[in-house]
This record gives C-alpha cells, structure tokens and sequence, in this order.
C-alpha cells in the first residue's frame, strides 16, 4: 500500500514543543517514485492539507491526507488512499483517526479513537472480503500514535537533545492491532537536492521498524528522511528500500506555510 508506506516513514518523535511548526491551511504535496536499476518514475502523489476548527468545545486541528496514483498508471493499479486526522490544538495529541483504502479491488477501513484519560486507543476495522469489523482496544503510552499524528507531532519536536551526529532514541506506532516500536539515529545536517524544487538545508535520519512483535529491527521496515532544517521542520525528501527497488517521496508543492522556508538555498 503506497499510501500507508509513504505516511509510515513520514514519522521520527512526538514530543511536543512549544511552537506550532504548521497552521491553519497549509498543503504539502509529495510526489512517490518507484526506483528499479536505472528507472525512477514517478507513479503517485500523496497530499496534506490542514485546518483549524474552533468551534468546537476542544478546538482542533483537522489534517486530511490522500495518496493517489497518476492517471496514467490507473490501468496498473488503481489507488486512492484517505487518512482524516483530528488533533487535540493544545496538546497536538490525537483525538480520532479515519481511513478509507482504495486499492485496485481492494476496500480497507478502520477508525482509532483515543480515550487519554484512561490511556487506551479503540479500533474497528474491515476489508471488502469481511465487511464485519474487528475491534481491538490497546494500552496507550504517551507519545503513542498514529502515523499522521506522528508526522505532525515530528514536525513541533524538540530536537535539541538529539541534534548531535549519532543521536538516537525511539517512539511508538499505532496500528489497527498493534502497536509497532520505531528506532531512530540523527546522521547529521546535509544539504540535499530534490528533483523540481531545488536545493535544501536538511536534518538527516535513518529509522527502523521492529517487526511486528517487537523482538526484532534487523527484519522489519527501514527508511531514510531528510527534514527542512528551518521552523517548519517540513519532511523533504524520504527513501524505503524494497524487495525489488526503492520507494521515494519528494517534496514538490507547498502553500500557507507557517515560517518561511529558510532552509531552501535556492
């Protein structure tokens, strides 16, 4: 699933720091690439809008993320991925996670809600082929979340204690029935190219998924990502060796961002 690989390893930390790295209305869009000898071409795009709700008793953010393929690659194989986040504006801790998977014949949903106060997360989930859904409540840590929370958690990281060549430490990954553990080390700073959008500074990271029961890194999910090393610590460009090849996702399109994109050299 491109969708779910690509928000996978969009994810580093989620401690929460003071300053909100992103706001009310902002889009990154990525473009991802399927890498094989000499061959990248580009198949899908994954997108992130954001927006602030205030009405509400606990005002919120609403983060609505959707990977797709290219038109073009449609007849290969037809995707179209829906992620619906909602975050706690205060805390930026999840609140409830939405998810609709379109995938060529296949149909996937689930829901996550978070019960803080009792440190649980609840799912439901189901596919085309079992329309019943399964549920599943699980212990909660904190800084145990889902892969979009994540990602926007990361962005509002205190780094300071790990910005050090070789630095490293580990955080918790929410699934539908389990909870996975990512490893990370902080390689240092490195200006990188990203194919249409120029030249950045970035921090670099190299992050390991254990499998799924935890016992083992050295069989589980390894990727790459390069972060705009400015205010909003905006994931630029990532890498995930596959069986066959490497998937790549790029920064290609940004608007209503929140700093201004001091990292781009040009």
């Amino acid at each position: 699933m491109i969708g779910t690989l690509v928000l996978s390893g969009f994810i580093l930390s989620a401690q929460v720091g003071l300053d909100r790295a992103f706001g009310d209305g902002e889009k990154l869009v990525y473009a991802v690439s399927y890498k094989v000898s000499f061959v990248n071409t580009d198949v899908a795009e994954v997108s992130f809008h954001t927006t602030f709700n205030s009405s509400k008793e606990t005002p919120v953010y609403k983060i609505e993320a959707n990977g797709k393929t290219y038109p073009f690659y449609k007849w290969f194989f037809d995707l179209n991925d829906t992620y619906t986040s909602t975050l706690d504006s205060a805390t930026l801790r999840p609140i409830e996670l939405k998810t609709e998977l379109k995938e060529g014949k296949y149909r996937y949903s689930s829901r996550f809600h978070y019960d803080w106060e009792n440190k649980k997360v609840h799912t439901a989930y189901r596919n085309h082929k079992n329309p019943d859904s399964t549920y599943k409540s699980m212990n909660l840590s904190e800084g145990s979340y889902d892969a979009v929370a994540l990602f926007f958690n990361l962005r509002c990281a205190d780094l300071s204690q790990i910005e050090t060549a070789g630095g490293s430490g580990s955080m918790q990954l929410v699934l539908e029935d389990t909870i996975r553990t990512i490893g990370y080390r902080f390689l240092g700073r490195e200006n990188k190219h990203i194919r249409g959008a120029g030249k950045f500074r970035t921090l670099k990271f190299r992050c390991q998924m254990a499998t799924s029961t935890g016992e083992s890194f050295e069989d589980g999910d390894e990727f790459t990502l390069w972060v705009s090393d400015d205010k909003n610590r905006i994931p630029i460009y990532i890498e995930s060796p596959i069986r066959v090849g490497s998937i790549r996702a790029r920064l290609i399109e940004w608007k209503n961002l929140r700093y201004p994109l001091d990292s781009k050299i040009n």
